[in-house]
């Protein structure tokens, strides 16, 4: 079992930055596949960036590449989304995710097994 605690996002202008964190305990989580999901009302969860147990490879979605940097720092067991350059659409509900078994290739929410709590990111106009 793994369980994820997820820290950071709030409230940031348009054009700002935020960074959010994701706290692995449990069994070895530097084996997993770390992945950021986020979610709007009606909407399915969506992939934003995903990164090996190494963190020599790293995926992004379209709307994420370019403005986000995801890392993970093995020692802590924590993963990290850096966003900046942060739009209003960016806003919604940031969950991180772990998997033993995938690829960062794979951006299917289904895939993954284990979930943070999820933490909102709103980005005022």
């Amino acid at each position: 079992q793994v369980q994820l605690v997820q820290s950071g996002g709030g409230l940031v202008q348009a054009g700002g930055s935020l960074r959010l964190s994701c706290a692995a305990s449990g069994r070895t989580s530097s084996s997993d596949v770390m992945g950021w999901f986020r979610q709007t009302p009606g909407k399915e969860r969506e992939f934003v960036a995903a990164i090996s147990r190494g963190g020599t490879t790293i995926n992004y979605s379209n709307s994420a590449k370019g403005r986000f940097t995801i890392s993970r720092d093995n020692a802590k067991n924590t993963v990290y989304l850096q966003m900046n350059s942060l739009k209003p659409e960016d806003t919604a509900v940031y969950y991180c995710a772990a998997d033993p078994a995938l690829s960062v290739g794979i951006t299917s929410p289904r895939s993954y097994e284990y979930w943070g709590q999820g933490t909102q990111v709103t980005v005022s106009s």
